[in-house]
């Protein structure tokens, strides 16, 4: 272990005491928990970063898509505005957030919502015409405000949390033992090559509880698209091998994307920025330029969807039309159980509002 990390450890021990005494006043009630009479889906997870959520939330509104009206509810990470926001035909990134973004411009029949205080968030929601039958609360899983009737915890297979640390030491926001609070654990990001073996490994160190299902994903790309012309597409088994890729990402982690990338590409190179980075004009002048350096391969410029939210604002959205950069969009799938999964989400949503509370 390096030396730097054993002196930050009192600090995590620090940070971890006080997330525990937080949630044991939640667990003994001196704590007020909110319930609404409406069903509640809570997609989260342990640590910080990207587990992969947003892919799990698109899944969710899919899934649900038939099931009643429908809603999601996000803090709006990054957002310039504040309070409670419904999202309306020129929101924009900058108004709630990239990833509430996504689902608003992907999903049409879904009202999006953005609000840090999640119980007020939930509130405002029901106030609306039509109010929402189901609403899915995104990177809720430290509110403890709200109790969700359906508790969905993400972990990243490559940082599983029984393998993670407190905070400043590891990515943990409070203790492994958090975990208990969940009705499903997705265990996200999994390989495609991973044995029924490795599976049953992981499975024992996960140590769920008798009610607790587990469940592996991975991701899917789909084909690369250009912003220019949404109608244009590359194939990327036929086609992307006669180019080099140039991805530039503002996520949490490029990792699956990259590999994903380089097992088709001619060449992958990445221009990294920080996690929910904001664009701006000088940002995407350098990024086209040093594409046009290189003379020698057709060169792509490749982006995530997250990304490509980011790219919507006034000031910069001309420059990245001209660019005609593509992106690589991305869904969840399950590597087995996937029609179990469906169904603890369905039972729960078309059963009254008592299910699961027993686990309360």
């Amino acid at each position: 272990m390096k030396p730097f990390k054993i002196l930050l450890y009192p600090f995590a021990w620090l940070y971890g005491f006080i997330t525990l005494v937080r949630n044991r006043l939640y667990d003994w009630h001196l704590f007020k928990e909110t319930r609404f009479d409406r069903h509640l889906i809570g997609v989260g997870n342990l640590a910080v970063g990207g587990a992969g959520k947003t892919p799990m939330v698109e899944y969710l509104i899919r899934l649900l898509k038939e099931e009643g009206r429908l809603a999601t509810l996000s803090r709006g990470y990054k957002r310039k505005s504040s309070g409670f926001v419904l999202a309306s035909e020129n929101s924009t990134a900058d108004e709630i957030g990239d990833e509430p973004l996504i689902y608003h411009t992907k999903y049409t029949y879904v009202k999006v919502a953005v609000d840090a205080n999640r119980v007020n968030g939930v509130k405002k929601l029901l106030q609306s015409e039509p109010a929402p039958k189901i609403i899915l609360l995104d990177d809720v899983f430290q509110h403890r405000a709200i109790k969700c009737g359906l508790s969905i915890l993400v972990t990243d297979f490559n940082n599983l949390y029984v393998q993670d640390e407190m905070l400043p030491v590891g990515t943990l926001r409070e203790f492994r033992s958090g975990f208990l609070r969940a009705d499903v654990i997705v265990i996200s990001k999994t390989p495609d090559k991973l044995t029924p073996v490795e599976m049953r490994t992981i499975l024992k160190d996960i140590k769920n509880l008798a009610h607790q299902r587990v469940f592996f994903s991975y991701l899917r790309y789909g084909e690369l698209y250009s912003v220019t012309n949404p109608e244009e597409s590359i194939d990327t088994v036929k086609e992307l091998y006669k180019y080099r890729v140039i991805a530039f990402t503002g996520i949490a982690n490029a990792s699956p994307m990259l590999t994903y990338l380089k097992e088709y590409a001619l060449e992958v190179r990445h221009l990294p920025f920080s996690d929910h980075y904001q664009y701006e004009e000088k940002d995407l002048l350098d990024i086209e330029k040093f594409r046009d350096g290189f003379e020698d391969a057709p060169t792509l410029l490749v982006t995530t969807e997250k990304d490509f939210m980011r790219l919507k604002r006034a000031n910069i959205w001309p420059i990245a039309k001209r660019m005609n950069i593509f992106v690589l969009p991305v869904e969840v799938t399950f590597k087995d159980k996937e029609e179990e999964f469906n169904s603890i989400i369905t039972t729960y949503v078309r059963t009254n509002r008592i299910y699961h509370q027993k686990y309360s």
